[in-house]
């Protein structure tokens, strides 16, 4: 279905490649993109160049990756809600403290729902990305998309689609603050403190626990973005 690819941004030539199979129907809405693995072979390129292909995909609102599911072609219907959202986050230094409160309206609340819905599939995506970041310490893009990864894969486990689509358009914002946080002293091992506790009271199907270790996390995510070295 694809050309092997031989370019300097390899990326790219994937992302005009599946965007011209979308455009002339070869891929549909809900049609889901092969593995990663798979996907590098058919193209001949690393699983990297794989990887910053769906990333960019994601931002332009063609594709959804949703951790343990897969990769989906979309209809494009959240792509306005994004292209908002990324206006008014560049509009002014007050874009991420509304970002923040608005994490904190509906977090707490979406990791609460999660301790009463999630699936084995769902909670083991959200282990793995902890081990991700576990052994990402010194790599701050893995860390960073592992993370992102997790707090889809915890509005996933909310099982409400509507919860679904709200994060993910929020989760895509938040790289740069990510990349921030991570250049503080200590803030991937605060960060993942709180990750593990999301994640043993989601699996004790702790409600009130889950709602307060996001609080707290989300405190951390405030602190640390406070202390971020500025541009």
């Amino acid at each position: 279905m694809y050309k092997i690819i031989r370019s300097s941004r390899l990326y790219e030539q994937i992302v005009q490649q599946v965007e011209e199979s979308i455009h002339k129907g070869a891929l549909k809405p809900g049609d889901q993109l092969p593995p990663e693995r798979e996907l590098a072979e058919q193209f001949g390129v690393s699983r990297t160049a794989v990887r910053e292909a769906v990333k960019t995909l994601r931002e332009k609102g063609l594709v959804e990756a949703y951790p343990g599911r897969g990769t989906f072609i979309t209809d494009g219907s959240s792509n306005t809600m994004k292209q908002s959202l990324h206006r008014m986050m560049r509009s002014g230094n007050e874009g991420f403290a509304f970002l923040a409160e608005v994490r904190e309206i509906l977090e707490p609340e979406i990791a609460a729902l999660a301790t009463t819905r999630a699936d084995q599939e769902v909670l083991a995506a959200m282990k793995e990305q902890v081990v991700v970041m576990d052994g990402s310490k010194t790599d701050p893009e893995a860390y960073i998309e592992a993370d992102l990864d997790f707090h889809l894969a915890l509005a996933e486990a909310a099982g409400n689609p509507i919860i679904l689509s709200l994060i993910d358009s929020i989760v895509g914002l938040l790289r740069e603050q990510r990349m921030g946080i991570f250049q503080v002293k200590g803030g991937p091992e605060r960060g993942q403190y709180h990750h593990k506790k999301i994640l043993e009271a989601i699996e004790h199907r702790d409600s009130a626990g889950a709602r307060e270790a996001m609080k707290a996390h989300l405190k951390q995510v405030r602190e640390d973005s406070r202390n971020a070295p500025s541009e």
